[in-house]
């Protein structure tokens, strides 16, 4: 897929799932928001920038932690997501926080500006990551911190199957190398080309807890990253789609609903 044509469906894609992201997904990732915002270790008065932020689900905990004195640019593709999180901190009565829609392989900010760089699970939608790594380098003052987190290995996400279920349903690939910098110390090799130092990489697994089949369908197909590809199916082939994905994720269902395996990688690195 041309990187242009990944832009657009990631854009326009993430616009269809805002509305379910934070139900659907909040409490899934909290492991990895968690031990990227501890590994950050973001102090009283840090500038921050926090790429393809969402809704800010990572954004205003960093925020917290900078105190009164920092500041934070929450950027995203989606223009929904940037308007849900700019609602979010009007509404909070926040002025050093603010949402705004930027390719995070392009920031407009000048360089040396940021304390500490973060991205939380979007690496692995950018059309060239490694674009990105080198844009959060330049951004940050000598000395700042860069940490993101991506999905782990593909044979450690019980989920990982929802990706070829779309797949064989539209015409091309909706993320084709969404595993690939989780795998092994992948993620590694960009961080070294970025120019970063005291490269650290932390994996831990995890489980994806939903009460049924229905409410795990609608975080994968709606709340994710396949949601605009799904929003264009007829109503059968939506149905045939949930039909596949439940039979498949059918061997972790338990007693109390879903417990989907999961694995996360954080990786950190100092400029």
């Amino acid at each position: 897929m041309h990187p242009n044509l990944q832009r657009r469906v990631q854009r326009y894609g993430w616009d269809k799932a805002a509305s379910y992201y934070e139900n659907s997904w909040q409490e899934q990732l909290k492991p990895a928001h968690d031990l990227l915002i501890e590994t950050s270790n973001v102090q009283y008065g840090d500038h921050i920038i926090d790429l393809a932020a969402g809704t800010g689900l990572v954004s205003f905990r960093l925020l917290e932690k900078a105190g009164e004195k920092g500041n934070l640019l929450a950027t995203d593709l989606s223009d929904e997501m940037i308007n849900i999180g700019n609602t979010l901190s009007q509404l909070a009565k926040l002025e050093n926080i603010k949402f705004k829609r930027e390719d995070a392989e392009n920031i407009d900010s000048v360089s040396n500006s940021y304390d500490l760089a973060t991205c939380a699970l979007g690496l692995m939608y950018f059309p060239e990551p490694e674009n990105a790594l080198s844009e959060m380098h330049r951004v940050l003052k000598p000395g700042g911190r860069a940490v993101t987190a991506v999905w782990g290995s593909r044979k450690n996400c019980g989920w990982a199957d929802i990706f070829p279920i779309v797949d064989k349903r539209v015409n091309t690939d909706v993320c084709p190398m969404f595993f690939n910098l989780g795998e092994s110390e992948v993620i590694k090799y960009p961080f070294e080309n970025a120019g970063f130092k005291d490269i650290k990489i932390q994996k831990i697994k995890t489980t994806l807890f939903y009460t049924s089949s229905e409410e795990a369908c609608d975080a994968s197909f709606l709340g994710g990253p396949v949601a605009m590809a799904y929003s264009r199916f007829d109503t059968e082939t939506k149905k045939a789609a949930r039909k596949e994905y439940i039979r498949l994720i059918e061997k972790h269902k338990t007693d109390r609903g879903y417990e989907i395996p999961g694995e996360f990688v954080i990786c950190s690195g100092i400029k």
